[in-house]
C-alpha cells in the first residue's frame, strides 16, 4: 500500500470518549504503517456545541496516548490552516461552484414550510425528507430571491434514479438507491458549512487518501462520493469502524457521560494499556497474543482483522491488560506512578516505599485500587482471632500464639532489618523449630496487618513497617490471642 495520508478530525465539544480515540489510533497506525502522515484537523464550525478549552483536551489526550501528529493547528504544515473555522471562505466558494455545475442549488424554504410538507407526506406513509421544492427554480427566480435578501441554504442535488456504489476496506462494496438520498444541506442559513460538506472539501484540500471514521457514517458516504464526482476529485479510500458499545443495546457516547480517556486515567489506568486495549476493540490480531506496544501495533495491524460487528467495552479485559503493563514495569517506574496513590492510602511516612511498591506491583490491576489495600499501614484494624485460622496453612488461634511467641524474640534480636535480613531470620527459625513455612508466617501476616489480604506476606510487611512498629504489633497480637 502506498504512503497514506490519514486524518483525525474531532470537534471541540468536550472530552474525548474511547470510540473517538480508537478512530484516532487506527488512523495513526495506518499512516505510520505505510510511512505516511497523520494529520490533526479541528472541526469547530458547530458553534452551538463548542466548549472552551476542549481543543486543549484533544491535544493533551493525543500526546499522552503517544499519537503525535505530523501536521496540525499547533505545528502547521503545507495544507494549513488546520482549523475549520479558519477555512470559511473555501466552503462557500466550493458550494457556489457546485451550483454553477448544476450539482447544488439554493433553497429558500423555511423550516416551518418543510415541516408542514413532511407532515403531509408522512400522513400518507412516505418517509419524511426534503421534497426538492426549490430544486428547479429558474435562474431568474433565484436571483430575485437573493436580491430580496431572503435567507437560504445550499443543498446538494442528488440523482433521483440509479444507484451509487462505494467500497469500504472493512465492509466491502455497498450499493444504495439514489432515490433514498436526501438533498442534503451543504451551507446552512448562517453561512456555515455542514459537517458533511466541510469534511469533503477539507479532505480533498489536505490530500487525505484514507478516511477512517465510525460506521455511523456509512449511510453518508454515497453523498460524499457524489460530491467528489461533481467536483471531479479523486475519491479516497474508506475504512469504517464498528461502534464501541457499553452493552448489547447502547453505544458509548459523550452525551450519556460514558468513559473518556481522561476518566480512565483518573481511575488509575496507564496510557499505554488504554491504547493497547482500544486497538483490540474491533480488531483481532493473528495468534493469541494480546499485549502490544504502539510500535508493535503498527507492525502487526492488518485491516483484515477488523470486525464488522460492534465491540462491547469490557472493563475486566482492560483491567487484565493494565495489570500486565504494571507487572512489566520496572520497580522504579512503578514506584514513580504508584507513590501518589500509596500516600493517599495511609498517613505514616516512615515505611519502606520500595518494598511496598514491589509487593503491590503483581497484585495491582489499576492504580486507584492501591489505597484500599493499605488501610492497615496507619494502624491495625480491630479484627477477630478467626483470621488466624487457615486451613491450607494448618494454623489455629492456639498455634498462631505459639508461632508469634517464637517469632518475637527472633525479630527483637535482629539488627539487619531489611527484607533479606528478616527473611533469613524467619527461615532460620522455621528450620530450627521444624515447622512448615505457612504455620510460622501466616500468623505474622495477620499480626502485622489484621486483614486477610495484603500486598505481600509477613516478611514483606515487617520490612515495610519497620522494626519498632512490627515488634509493637506482634506484642499486641500475642496479648490479643492470650
Amino acid at each position: 500500500m502506498d504512503k497514506l495520508r490519514t486524518r483525525f478530525a474531532p470537534s471541540p465539544t468536550g472530552y474525548m470518549h474511547v470510540g473517538n480515540l480508537r478512530t484516532a489510533l487506527y488512523a495513526y497506525i495506518m499512516a505510520k504503517k505505510t510511512g505516511g502522515s497523520f494529520i490533526l484537523r479541528i472541526e469547530d464550525t458547530d458553534r452551538g456545541r463548542y466548549i472552551e478549552n476542549a481543543t486543549d483536551v484533544i491535544y493533551a489526550t493525543l500526546k499522552e496516548a503517544g499519537l503525535n501528529w505530523d501536521e496540525g493547528p499547533d505545528i502547521g504544515g503545507p495544507y494549513a490552516p488546520y482549523v475549520q473555522s479558519e477555512r470559511m471562505d473555501a466552503y462557500m466558494e466550493k458550494a457556489k461552484e457546485l451550483v454553477e455545475k448544476g450539482a447544488a442549488y439554493y433553497c429558500f424554504c423555511t423550516k416551518e414550510e418543510i415541516d408542514a410538507r413532511c407532515k403531509q407526506e408522512t400522513d400518507g406513509g412516505t418517509i419524511a425528507k426534503y421534497d426538492g421544492h426549490c430544486r428547479n427554480l429558474s435562474k431568474e427566480e433565484v436571483e430575485a430571491k437573493l436580491a430580496a435578501g431572503m435567507p437560504f441554504v445550499i443543498r446538494q442535488k442528488m440523482p433521483s434514479e440509479g444507484t451509487t456504489t462505494f467500497s469500504d476496506l472493512v465492509y466491502g462494496d455497498i450499493t444504495v438507491d439514489n432515490s433514498e438520498l436526501e438533498d442534503q444541506i451543504l451551507i446552512k442559513s448562517d453561512g456555515m458549512p455542514t459537517y458533511n460538506f466541510a469534511n469533503v472539501v477539507d479532505d480533498h484540500a489536505m490530500d487525505i487518501s484514507l478516511v477512517i471514521r465510525g460506521s455511523e457514517y456509512l449511510s453518508s458516504t454515497p453523498k460524499y462520493n457524489l460530491l467528489y464526482e461533481a467536483f471531479g476529485w479523486d475519491i479516497p479510500l474508506y475504512m469504517h469502524c464498528p461502534p464501541v458499545m457499553k452493552d448489547a443495546q447502547h453505544k458509548l457516547a459523550k452525551r450519556d457521560g460514558d468513559a473518556s480517556y481522561h476518566d480512565l486515567i483518573a481511575k488509575g489506568y496507564l496510557p499505554d494499556a488504554i491504547i493497547n486495549y482500544l486497538a483490540l476493540l474491533g480488531w483481532a490480531p493473528k495468534g493469541e497474543r494480546e499485549i502490544y506496544s504502539i510500535d508493535e501495533l503498527i507492525q502487526e495491524f492488518d485491516i483484515s482483522g477488523v470486525s464488522k460487528s460492534p465491540s462491547i467495552f469490557d472493563i475486566l479485559k482492560l483491567n487484565y491488560i493494565n495489570s500486565e503493563y504494571i507487572k512489566n514495569m520496572s520497580s522504579e517506574e512503578f514506584l514513580k506512578v504508584a507513590l501518589p496513590y500509596i500516600q493517599q492510602g495511609e498517613q505514616r511516612r516512615d515505611i519502606d516505599y520500595k518494598i511496598l511498591a514491589d509487593a503491590l506491583k503483581p497484585r495491582c490491576e489499576y492504580l486507584t485500587d492501591i489505597p484500599e489495600k493499605l488501610g492497615f499501614i496507619d494502624a491495625v484494624p480491630e479484627y477477630d482471632n478467626s483470621l488466624y485460622v487457615h486451613k491450607k496453612m494448618k494454623t489455629t488461634a492456639e498455634s498462631s500464639l505459639e508461632a508469634l511467641e517464637m517469632t518475637l524474640p527472633a525479630l527483637e534480636a535482629l539488627e539487619d532489618w531489611t527484607f533479606d535480613g528478616i527473611h533469613a531470620a524467619m527461615f532460620t527459625l522455621i528450620e530450627e523449630k521444624q515447622v512448615k513455612n505457612g504455620w510460622m508466617l501466616w500468623p505474622l501476616r495477620v499480626a502485622l496487618s489484621g486483614v486477610p489480604t495484603t500486598p505481600g506476606g509477613g516478611i514483606e510487611l515487617a520490612a515495610i513497617l519497620g522494626k519498632d512498629e512490627s515488634v509493637k504489633r506482634i506484642k499486641a497480637a500475642i496479648e490479643h490471642l492470650k
